[in-house]
């Protein structure tokens, strides 16, 4: 499996998350129909639960040869999980399932503001972030082909997020309009995670 980052904060330990769950109330063609971009969310923060299940459906192990729920070009898994909440950036580490501090403190008004003041970024409990380390791909296929490929992972990580949404009876847009450098910025993210997406999430009003 490709390493991780190392971008962690030695003091804090990691935090387990609940097991995830391989079956729901919904089945695919219900989430499917009531999949919609939600914008307005309630106070009610996401249980550990729930965010465990969300990220478990964007990069989570779902084989035990580490083969996971998005698929992925060579399964070499370039993308970084990392959800924005109101006591931390927390990154997600799909082999142990846990999450990892990877600052302290509510950066979602920072995030707000380099990603051209969108209001639903506010308004969530929680921002996930998936990131790409374009090296992990471009070191079997190349300059060329990488980006393609790596674009069409994280729509496919994407979009599980947004259905497993749904599944949890939750609300969640995908973003795609922020500033990519000052969003690594904001959130302290290493260099070589390159910023693809922003998801809000969270419980519908």
């Amino acid at each position: 499996m490709p390493p991780t980052s190392t971008a962690t904060r030695p003091s804090d330990p990691p935090i387990a998350l609940p097991p995830p769950r391989a079956k729901g109330t919904l089945s695919l063609e219900e989430t499917l129909a009531r999949r919609r971009s939600v914008r307005e969310f309630t106070d009610a923060p996401l249980t550990l639960a729930e965010l465990g299940q969300l990220l478990w459906a964007a990069q989570g192990i779902t084989h035990p040869a580490g083969l996971r729920a998005a698929p992925s070009a060579g399964a070499l898994y370039p993308l970084e999980a990392y959800a924005v909440t109101r006591d931390a950036v927390y990154r997600y580490e799909p082999a142990a399932h846990q999450l990892i501090v990877h600052t302290r403190g509510d950066a979602r008004a920072a995030l707000y503001t380099v990603a051209l003041l969108q209001d639903s970024i506010l308004r969530a409990p929680t921002t996930i972030v998936i990131a790409a380390v374009y090296a992990r791909t471009s070191q079997k296929y190349g300059e060329e082909r990488t980006p393609r490929y790596v674009a069409l992972e994280a729509g496919h990580a994407a979009q599980n997020i947004l259905l497993q949404a749904v599944a949890l009876d939750l609300g969640a847009v995908p973003l795609g309009a922020f500033l990519d450098d000052r969003v690594q910025q904001a959130l302290a993210l290493p260099r070589e995670h390159q910023p693809l997406y922003l998801i809000p999430v969270g419980h519908p009003k």
